[in-house]
């Protein structure tokens, strides 16, 4: 009851004339920065946030705040429609775009913002409810149990792979190598830099996603002479009830992941969706149709994206830890307004913090009734000569990257990375596991070195610790299980022959 009474509280600082007017546009310019290809959240953020100095203080944390949901469903629009993805729709790109191609991009678009509608509305009630709790569970993860977490992470690549495990493997080991280019944290030396002085900061994710993703897509589609029309004209938008059936049970599923995920430092939106699509993989239905252009692939990964971007927000605002670079951005903002996030904030502000949490939902509906309509516009993009169109693309991928670090070195790693990404295309290999182990190499090496120091080396701090030891032990049966399996499957594959009768020699 004194949940309901708070955000009561809340609604009646964000129902405010100049608050919702502040919420809309953080909506509208999230979604329209996640359209474009290279800009994302932080970099609009880090532009707006001397803009924080003129703005109310409840007011411009409300459009701080929109940017980042809002550019989560606007990811999930260029990843479905054209192939480029951002770091937290790298997951759209294998069923959404598998739609796109199957003439039923509206479908998916639809799919999408109403499973992030679903994602928002289970999170915010994560946030209302739990969050002075939840906020020190990020207190009882220690760097062996981090390290037990990203390793968690890696099984996904045998879900997310749309070929063989082995090659899944082998591309999520390619995704760690090239985390490891640029400089040692521990002891700031430069490692396989090749003695190219811009690779010394490494490999930008921005140049990955757009090379392996969107410029690979282009090249293939030059490649090849047939005609490339996935839109027929007719638009599939609102689904038929056996649909919505399909899409609901995902949505959840993914609302449960991302809330719990957005809450842990090192998650967030990027590895909730990878670990969305692994357990929707394992548990719908209709796993077997996943990867070929199924609803539930897009349902589960766009819920677990736009939940965990808000409850991001929870260690936050409860500890005053941010988990990622947008949210260290955010702490910045409440400092420069003169507010300290941290345990005694729900106190100090509370109509700060509870008109927040109220934005998110009124935000949420703001991104469902924006995004919605506007279905019938993203698909008038596929009306564009594909000759008119491809330059437009690479455009505004060019355009993204050098506009991430201001440098032209990144336009060409971005190239070179398109080459790579289009000779995976004719290997039949996906680039979806090479980017999870692009993101999870890092932080494995980061928080496996600072449990070792923590340790003094001894390997049993992995097992004596109560997290750690329990998902390493998942992991375990896991692996027995993947084992046993490709044993079974391979033994029913052999044939034995009957024996050939000789014919008697003359």
């Amino acid at each position: 009851m004194e949940v309901l009474n708070n955000l009561a509280f809340g609604f009646s600082h964000a129902l405010t004339w100049h608050n919702l007017m502040y919420c809309a546009i953080g909506c509208t310019v999230g979604t329209l920065v996640g359209l474009l290809p290279g800009l994302g959240p932080l970099a609009t953020i880090s532009l707006l946030l001397p803009l924080t100095y003129s703005i109310p203080t409840t007011g411009a944390l409300i459009m701080l705040a929109g940017i980042y949901y809002g550019a989560q469903y606007g990811d999930s629009v260029s990843a479905i429609t054209m192939k480029i993805p951002h770091a937290s729709s790298i997951v759209a790109c294998i069923d959404g775009y598998a739609m796109t191609l199957k003439g039923q991009t509206g479908l998916a678009l639809f799919t999408a913002g109403f499973s992030s509608f679903i994602g928002g509305t289970v999170s915010i009630l994560v946030l209302s409810f739990l969050a002075p709790v939840l906020g020190e569970v990020a207190f009882l993860f220690g760097p062996a149990d981090y390290v037990a977490m990203m390793l968690v992470g890696f099984v996904c690549v045998s879900f997310v792979t749309t070929g063989s495990l082995l090659n899944g493997l082998a591309m999520c080991m390619i995704g760690v190598l090239l985390g490891t280019i640029g400089t040692d944290v521990n002891s700031g030396m430069a490692r396989f830099t090749m003695d190219m002085p811009f690779l010394t900061d490494g490999v930008g994710i921005v140049s990955i996603a757009l090379g392996c993703f969107g410029i690979a897509e282009i090249t293939k589609n030059l490649d090849s002479r047939e005609e490339r029309s996935p839109f027929n004209g007719k638009i599939n938008l609102i689904p038929t009830w056996a649909e919505f059936k399909r899409i609901i049970p995902s949505a959840l599923r993914g609302s449960v992941i991302g809330s719990f995920l957005g809450i842990l430092p090192g998650g967030g939106p990027t590895i909730a969706q990878f670990a969305a699509y692994a357990l929707d993989k394992k548990v719908s239905k209709y796993k077997h149709e996943i990867g070929t252009g199924c609803i539930e692939g897009v349902a589960g990964q766009a819920a677990a994206d736009e939940a965990a971007a808000r409850t991001s927000f929870i260690p936050l605002m409860s500890i005053g830890i941010p988990e990622n670079a947008v949210m260290a951005l955010m702490l910045a903002a409440f400092i420069i307004k003169g507010i300290q996030p941290g345990p005694n904030m729900i106190a100090s502000h509370p109509e700060l913090f509870w008109g927040l949490v109220a934005s998110m939902w009124i935000g949420n509906v703001f991104l469902l009734v924006l995004n919605v309509p506007l279905v019938r516009y993203w698909l008038s993009v596929f009306k564009i000569p594909y000759s008119v169109l491809f330059p437009s693309i690479l455009f505004f991928c060019c355009i993204g990257t050098y506009s991430v670090n201001n440098n032209l070195d990144d336009v060409f790693i971005t190239a070179a990375f398109g080459f790579m990404g289009y000779m995976f295309m004719r290997l039949e290999l996906d680039a979806a596991p090479l980017m999870l182990g692009f993101i999870l190499g890092p932080m494995l090496e980061e928080n496996f070195r600072r449990a070792m120091l923590l340790s003094r080396g001894s390997f049993g701090t992995f097992v004596s610790r109560p997290i750690s030891g329990t998902l390493l032990s998942l992991i375990g049966v896991f692996v027995v299980w993947q084992v046993v399996s490709f044993v079974l499957q391979a033994r029913k594959k052999i044939v034995i022959a009957p024996p050939v009768a000789l014919e008697p020699q003359e």
